[in-house]
């Protein structure tokens, strides 16, 4: 079994900043990537930012505000939200992409997600 939990969401103003924490636990061998998605309501889940072996991308529309890192001794990923806006409020998801012990594969597991909200 494999869980992935995120946290750090909230209510801030714009021009304001947030930091989300998803942590991957359970029966891991390691994760090869690690990213984060938001999904605001009536639209569709969008990528935001994703790590693999130290190389971040970025959707354009984050790109200078957010910073995606990871701790990989804990299989933790961490995204720094700088400089938000009203149109970053969503649900932030975290998705691993993990090899499990006691299987042969490499699987995707997402989080339950995050509330983010950017007031005007």
């Amino acid at each position: 079994q494999v869980q992935v939990v995120e946290s750090g969401g909230g209510l801030v103003q714009a021009g304001g900043s947030l930091r989300l924490s998803c942590a991957a636990s359970g029966s891991i061998r390691s994760i090869s990537t690690m990213g984060w998605y938001r999904q605001a309501p009536g639209e569709q889940r969008e990528l935001v930012a994703i790590t693999r072996d130290g190389n971040p991308n970025y959707a354009d529309s984050v790109k200078g505000r957010f910073t995606i890192s990871r701790e990989y001794t804990k299989n933790t990923v961490y995204l720094q939200m700088n400089s938000l806006k009203p149109e970053d409020t969503a649900v932030y998801f975290c998705k691993a992409y993990v090899f499990a012990i006691g299987q042969s594969g490499l699987y995707a597991y997402w989080g339950q997600g995050t509330q983010v909200t950017v007031s005007s």
